[in-house]
C-alpha cells in the first residue's frame, strides 16, 4: 500500500482495486498505518483519501536499519558526512 501512495493521493476504493484482498482488510490496513502515522487521510465528499507521510516513513526506516545493520548505516554517515 505504501508503494500505491507514493503517487500522491488515492482513496481507499482505488487502492483496494490494485489488491485481491477484501474491503474490510483493506480498511484495517489502512486504519494500522494510520495508527503508525505513515499515512494520512482527509475527507473530500463521501471519500476519504489517503497520502503517505514521507517524514515518518523515513524515521521508521532509519530507526530499523540502524538497527539491524547499524554498520552500514554508521558507513552511510560518514560518506555523507564527507561529501558535505
Amino acid at each position: 500500500m505504501l508503494e500505491e501512495l507514493k503517487g500522491g493521493e488515492l482513496a481507499a476504493g482505488e487502492i483496494g482495486a490494485r489488491f485481491a484482498i477484501s474491503a474490510p482488510s483493506i480498511s484495517r490496513h489502512l486504519a494500522i498505518l494510520k495508527a503508525a502515522e505513515l499515512v494520512t487521510e482527509r475527507r473530500d465528499g463521501n471519500r476519504i483519501l489517503y497520502r503517505l507521510e514521507p517524514a515518518t516513513l523515513i524515521g521508521s526506516l532509519n530507526a530499523y536499519l540502524s538497527a539491524v545493520c547499524p554498520t552500514q548505516v554508521r558507513q552511510r554517515r560518514r560518506i555523507a558526512a564527507r561529501r558535505s
